[in-house]
């Protein structure tokens, strides 16, 4: 387990590499000149080499890389160009929000989803298999944007039971932390339901089919019994495998969904950023995602050896 361990954290080293080469990148690959595009139609020739200069432009790629790597490893992500703030101080004040949406949206995700698959897979060929699938269709068919307009008008303009838009930090409260996030956390959920819930239906009925589920069956074992302790053990590999590869899948649903609801987290700092070619805060952001799911899925690899001790690669 040790030595199985060391080997996918050492081969998660040059995948950080291939990451942090392509984030560079991006400031080289977008179309036009950057520094002119951050100078404006009204810059100065002037202007726009300062800029350049500030951007590393002026330097050989490969150097320019070195230092930006070496920064990296020291934890500078750079200064925004237009705040002229630290990166890592700008996603310290987004990243509360941010990670709050996506652990809620994971842990309702979960808690939703594994029960609705089992149970369809149980209740395979009957009606409430269709509704299941009928719902994890439509879930993973409209886009989260439109989840989240709906239930904003529903619950929040029309009922008026919950806030329509922005973020309370946990430290004011629970209950206002989590009345702030219930409605961005089911939008966004929705769609990871939809995918757990239809990948576990299919590995359970896979499961469920084996000679060893029939056994425990035989032996008079209670269906909870047979449900949750032989077939979904037996079943947790595939389902953990979606459960870390839909981290992706969250992060771009989180940009939409904190437009949508105003919440001021990384998602928002993202789309700012953008629209006013902060390559610094750009970079910051998408290393800080693709790290992220680089790590979730050294930890998926991980807990495979936790459901199936036969798993050494």
């Amino acid at each position: 387990m040790f030595a199985y361990a060391v080997r996918r954290v050492l081969a998660t080293i040059p995948v950080m590499l291939v990451v942090a080469l392509f984030v560079f990148s991006l400031l080289y690959i977008a179309p036009g000149d950057p520094a002119a595009i951050i100078a404006g139609d009204q810059a100065t020739p002037a202007d726009v080499e300062r800029i350049r200069e500030s951007l590393g432009l002026d330097r050989p790629y490969l150097v320019r890389f070195g230092d930006w790597l070496w920064q990296i490893l020291h934890g500078d992500l750079g200064t925004s160009i237009f705040t002229n703030l630290p990166v890592t101080h700008m996603i310290a004040q987004r990243i509360e929000p941010t990670l709050s949406l996506m652990l809620l949206t994971i842990v309702f995700s979960i808690v939703i989803a594994i029960p609705l698959g089992v149970l369809a897979a149980w209740k395979h060929g009957t009606w409430i298999d269709r509704v299941v699938m009928v719902i994890s269709v439509l879930g993973f068919s409209v886009p989260v944007f439109v989840f989240g307009y709906l239930l904003a008008y529903v619950f929040a303009l029309t009922l008026d039971w919950l806030p329509v838009q922005g973020f309370t930090s946990i430290s004011d409260g629970v209950w206002p932390f989590l009345r702030g996030l219930v409605l961005p956390t089911v939008a966004l959920g929705l769609i990871y339901v939809a995918l757990l819930a239809r990948i576990t239906r299919a590995t359970m009925l896979d499961v469920l089919s084996q000679d060893y589920v029939r056994t425990a069956k035989a032996k008079g074992l209670g269906q909870r019994a047979v449900l949750f302790v032989h077939a979904l053990k037996n079943a947790a590999v595939p389902i953990v495998t979606v459960i870390g590869n839909g981290v992706a899948l969250l992060i771009g649903g989180a940009v939409v969904t904190e437009s949508v609801f105003a919440i001021p987290g990384l998602g928002r700092l993202t789309v700012d950023a953008i629209l006013r070619r902060d390559y610094p805060i750009i970079q910051g952001v998408v290393l800080l995602f693709s790290v992220t799911y680089v790590l979730v899925n050294l930890v998926v690899d991980l807990l495979y050896t936790v459901f199936d001790p036969r798993i050494r690669y």
